[in-house]
């Protein structure tokens, strides 16, 4: 609770040593009112601080970025000596300030406000109202009440695009690749007997004929070939202007959650590693809601440069046949990498997220990522 005593305590003295001095009980009489409107002042704030009862509630945890949600709020005091306006303090998703909002003076009345909450960023936020400054009408004593049961956990997901089909090497599309596994007729590995739909190609005639039934081959499917995704998850570059790590960040997780998406429908399995504080693998067996979540989470605190991360993977490439790099910087040795790991075997596509394309200092090295057979895609991100 804060006091601001200066301009009554020196009003208060100043009435107090008139009446000693001259004897005049008006001026007694005025400065014992000061006290009293001083204590009034302490006595209503206590009160309606002590009473005060606040409610909230949000239309949805988890929302795409640049959907809104609702924040409901229901609150009270019981205290009967008027008070100035409840202040509320309200919090929102990065990008939108940490507001405050005067409510109508209604003692013992519930007051209730819908807010609209926009989900400007990617990423997990805490949202609503997390406390209530109580003052007298004269603003000479306020209390700040912190509440915990209206501000809720609000995660917003990456928004997705349609991306190019990835071509896994050595060039072979993985519906395609998936189509020959089941009809390949040089690895028969048993036979079983006929099933209504058996291809007529399969069927093991001679041994039909010597079993008096059908039977078929059984035939091995080539294990498919995996995708990696690799993205940057250290800080992006600053390009000068307050939003732009932000803009950058966005575009980045909803590059990667594209390609995420795209590839859940394909029978590849998919791997992306998400580093910083709280590193985890994120594969196709978690299921897509889950991939995204845990994309959505990530902090951008990671310190080892990009680089490295690549010289890593590219000694994990025994069964991937495309890697997407979904980065925000480029820069020599990255190309080396990625040039190094093409040449191991996989297929490469890089998603590079600025703000400028035509850059003079990137361009070189995009042709030669692209003279050296490497797809180069640019996204640029939306300025908020």
């Amino acid at each position: 609770m804060k006091l601001k005593l200066t301009f009554p305590l020196a009003v208060f003295l100043m009435l107090l040593t008139v009446a000693l001095c001259t004897g005049s009980q008006l001026f007694l009489l005025l400065s014992v009112l000061i006290v009293l409107i001083l204590a009034g002042a302490v006595i209503s704030v206590l009160w309606a601080a002590s009473t005060l009862e606040a409610y909230g509630e949000l239309s949805a945890e988890t929302v795409r970025r640049g959907d809104d949600a609702t924040l409901s709020l229901r609150i009270r005091h019981r205290g009967l000596i008027p008070v100035a306006p409840l202040l509320l303090e309200l919090s929102g998703p990065a990008g939108n300030r940490d507001r405050e909002i005067r409510l109508k003076n209604m003692p013992r009345r519930l007051q209730s406000l819908r807010l609209p909450v926009h989900a400007l960023h990617v990423g997990v936020f805490s949202v609503g109202l997390h406390a209530c400054t109580v003052e007298d009408l004269l603003g000479l004593v306020r209390k700040r009440v912190p509440l915990d049961r209206t501000f809720f956990e609000l995660l917003v997901l990456p928004r997705t695009f349609d991306v190019d089909p990835l071509t896994l090497a050595p060039g072979d599309p993985g519906s395609e690749l998936m189509a020959r596994a089941t009809e390949d007729l040089s690895a028969p590995s048993d036979v079983r007997s006929y099933q209504q739909g058996d291809a007529m190609k399969k069927i093991h005639w001679k041994l039909s004929v010597r079993k008096g039934e059908l039977m078929v081959r059984k035939f091995d499917e080539p294990i498919l070939q995996d995708v990696l995704i690799l993205m940057d998850c250290s800080r992006p570059p600053s390009w000068g202007h307050p939003q732009a790590e932000s803009d950058l960040r966005d575009a980045l997780l909803e590059t990667a959650a594209s390609v995420l998406t795209a590839q859940a429908a394909t029978d590849h399995q998919i791997r992306l590693p998400l580093l910083g504080a709280h590193p985890v693998d994120v594969d196709k067996r978690m299921g897509l809601p889950i991939a995204l979540d845990y994309l959505s989470r990530v902090d951008f605190s990671e310190t080892d440069r990009f680089e490295r991360v690549l010289s890593i993977e590219s000694r994990r490439l025994r069964k991937v046949g495309c890697v997407v790099i979904v980065a925000a910087r480029l820069n020599i040795p990255m190309v080396d990498i990625m040039i190094r790991m093409h040449r191991a075997g996989p297929n490469i596509r890089l998603y590079l997220v600025t703000f400028a394309p035509e850059d003079e200092n990137v361009l070189p090295l995009i042709a030669r990522l692209k003279q050296s057979g490497i797809e180069v895609s640019y996204v640029t991100p939306e300025l908020s």
